[in-house]
């Protein structure tokens, strides 16, 4: 398995096992597509992103690697401050989760989270539901080529 491929299942290992605690619990799926029917306690989807920049460091030939995966939340509830105050809750808890294990379990050198992007989804016949999508950037070292 790449050395990517490795982090980004550490950063969804993360989330799924931090946010098990919560009650009603998110579920954290990996790569999926929304489902029509949001889980009481939100829907966290990791998505794989890019590779952003490639370091090369020579002698050994080594990559330093800065990698943006994609975690997006998504809410539902009766009004807008419940579908606000859940996908805030959400927010603090992802950030607080990555803060806490900061190379995911050793399978990076460093991970950080970033600002929020904000979206209100409105679906007829369905109720509204509050989104966010925030960067999680990945820092780690492979050996020899980018893929490795």
């Amino acid at each position: 398995m790449s050395t990517r491929e490795t982090a980004i299942a550490a950063l969804h290992s993360r989330l799924v096992t931090s946010l098990a605690a919560r009650s009603p619990a998110p579920v954290v799926l990996r790569g999926e597509t929304v489902p029509q029917r949001i889980p009481a306690g939100g829907l966290v989807v990791v998505r794989d992103g890019e590779t952003v920049e490639e370091t090369p460091i020579l002698s050994p030939l080594a990559w330093q690697i800065e990698h943006r995966a994609e975690v997006e939340i998504t809410v539902a509830g009766t009004t807008p401050a419940l579908r606000n105050t859940l996908l805030d809750a959400l927010l603090v808890d992802i950030a607080a989760a990555i803060a806490a294990n900061r190379t995911l379990g050793g399978a990076v050198e460093w991970a950080q989270p970033g600002s929020a992007s904000f979206e209100d989804v409105e679906f007829e016949g369905a109720a509204a539901v509050r989104a966010a999508a925030i960067a999680v950037t990945l820092w780690f070292t492979v050996a020899g080529s980018p893929l490795a």
